[in-house]
């Protein structure tokens, strides 16, 4: 079980450089869980594909539909307390406090490329490139 932050489930639904690495992360550990945040990261990160032309509005459903079922049963609620907590021991925003506050409380990798969480939440967080290793 891991937790993985929106870019790794970008990375895994939407072709480009780390997909590979994405895809082997799933195969080393398929049991994905995020925040219900990852949701809103999602669609925005689409909604940018959609304006570009580089995805019909149907595709970037169909690429939804595909991220929701790779964290199926593995979507959390976070506290505010849990969030607020690592806001004051770290400069992340709120946003990636919440995947890093997940990893915290159900014990395990917290997944990411995000190069502050990977800094200020070094025993929890950890690249895919390591990852997959």
């Amino acid at each position: 079980m891991i937790v993985v932050d929106v870019n790794i489930l970008v990375y895994r639904w939407l072709p480009g450089s780390r997909s590979t690495l994405a895809d082997a992360a799933a195969q080393k550990d398929g049991e994905w869980n995020a925040p219900l945040l990852w949701r809103s990261e999602m669609r925005n990160v689409l909604a940018g594909y959609v304006r570009a032309g580089r995805l019909s509005e149907a595709d970037a459903l169909a690429v939804m539909t595909r991220a929701a079922g790779s964290v199926a049963g593995g979507e959390h609620t976070i506290a505010d307390g849990e969030v607020m907590a690592l806001i004051r021991s770290s400069n992340c925003s709120a946003y990636d406090c919440e995947y890093a506050a997940l990893a915290v409380r159900l014990g395990v990798t917290l997944v990411t490329e995000d190069r502050q969480l990977l800094k200020s939440f070094p025993n929890v967080a950890m690249s895919l490139d390591t990852f997959i290793v």
